[in-house]
């Protein structure tokens, strides 16, 4: 028995976990020692070796299905095997998955905001290749490939490879680069090319700016996080999370991004949502003061929110209020995720957002599960969106 049975849901967020040197294998040969040095790649840690040891444990893998949201992390099926996970997926019964790093994510980043142009694009060919390799064993699959924007023109060639190559989505980093926007015009050949292509363009948790550190210094013990240690979000730098996102998607309506593309789709992922109606309203106010002295707002074709409810989806939390977040922003914007195999996603996200919408019409929840996902997609989805035949 799947975890999902008897209807479509898509899964707006999944990982793998790549070992040490995964992506530094699939760049290009004359990159790779550089890499490596500048990612310290080294031996294999021993737990990730007793993980792949549970992964072949017939005795392990007889309990997949029963255990298939209670094993996280490496020991997860599918993790970091990718002859695996197909079978991780026959047993959630998702339609698809969008399919993120997880050992990249915040090198990606940091090499993006870097003065090492070369490595920074370096990485993403190897993590692009790499990631898409992994997802090629199932077409329910959808790789993210990174888009570095460190440089205006090879930000616009990269893009074209990454799609070249097989990316159902480009991921570029929240916080911006260091000498640009995002909305730089020069960017309008990776939009372009995207739009054309109907690939999405995510921002991921990890990609935005951290917390200031200077906030753990408050003269009391330190509050360990979901692994136990302090590197990962507590409840004062999980505050922090949306400023960037914000920051630069206003900037990308403002500046005219969404109104040049309209058929370009954008996604924010586990970035949480319960900071999307203030924005929302905060952006329609700032249109209203500012729009009698700005060519651009009076330009625009529509309010910034209407932009937002057509061109961008948004992931809640399963610990957020999914229905209330629908109240104050529309049907169109919010969608499922999973997580899945972090920590993060919990054990039974499905009913916690069908708690949390239990008070939304029909046509809400099958927006959220299903819908608003495949507008995500567009023609990327092929045909995964296609409704269950009882047998």
């Amino acid at each position: 028995m799947a975890y999902v049975e008897g209807r479509v849901v898509h899964d707006a967020d999944s990982h793998i976990f790549e070992p040490p040197g995964y992506a530094e294998e699939y760049a290009d040969p004359a990159m790779r020692e550089q890499l490596s040095e500048a990612l310290a790649s080294g031996e294999t840690p021993a737990f990730i070796d007793a993980a792949l040891a549970k992964q072949k444990d017939p005795e392990f893998r007889a309990k997949d299905a029963e255990e298939i949201m209670l094993r996280k992390n490496h020991v997860a099926v599918g993790a970091m095997l990718r002859e695996d996970r197909p079978v991780a997926l026959d047993h959630l019964g998702f339609a698809s998955q969008l399919v993120f790093t997880t050992t990249y994510l915040a090198p990606l980043r940091r090499f993006d905001l870097g003065e090492n142009v070369e490595l920074a694009y370096a990485l993403a060919t190897g993590h692009n290749r790499g990631i898409v390799d992994f997802c090629s064993v199932d077409r329910r699959l959808l790789p993210v490939c990174y888009v570095p924007f460190a440089d205006i023109e090879r930000a616009a060639t990269a893009a074209g490879e990454a799609i070249e190559m097989g990316a159902k989505a480009l991921m570029i980093a929240s916080n911006p680069p260091r000498q640009h926007s995002q909305s730089h015009i020069g960017f309008d050949r990776v939009w372009a090319q995207a739009q054309e292509a109907g690939v999405p363009i995510l921002f991921h948790v990890g990609g935005e700016q951290p917390m200031n550190p200077v906030y753990k210094e408050n003269g009391l013990p330190a509050v360990p996080d979901f692994h136990g240690g302090d590197s990962n979000f507590t409840s004062v730098s999980y505050m922090a999370i949306p400023y960037a996102p914000m920051q630069t998607m206003s900037t990308l309506i403002f500046d005219g991004v969404f109104d040049r593309f309209p058929e370009l789709r954008f996604g924010a992922i586990e970035l949480g949502a319960s900071w999307l109606p203030g924005w929302m309203r905060s952006m329609d106010s700032a249109a209203d003061a500012f729009g009698r002295n700005e060519e651009r707002l009076q330009n625009a074709s529509m309010k910034p929110s209407e932009f937002v409810r057509r061109q961008l989806r948004v992931t809640p939390y399963p610990h957020e209020p999914a229905g209330w977040i629908i109240e104050h922003t529309g049907p169109e914007v919010t969608m499922f995720s999973s997580d899945y195999p972090h920590v993060e996603g919990g054990r039974n996200p499905m009913k916690r957002f069908e708690s949390s919408l239990s008070d939304r019409s029909d046509e809400e929840r099958y927006a959220f599960f299903r819908g608003n996902f495949a507008d995500l997609m567009g023609p990327g989805l092929g045909d995964l969106d296609v409704p269950v035949v009882a047998a």
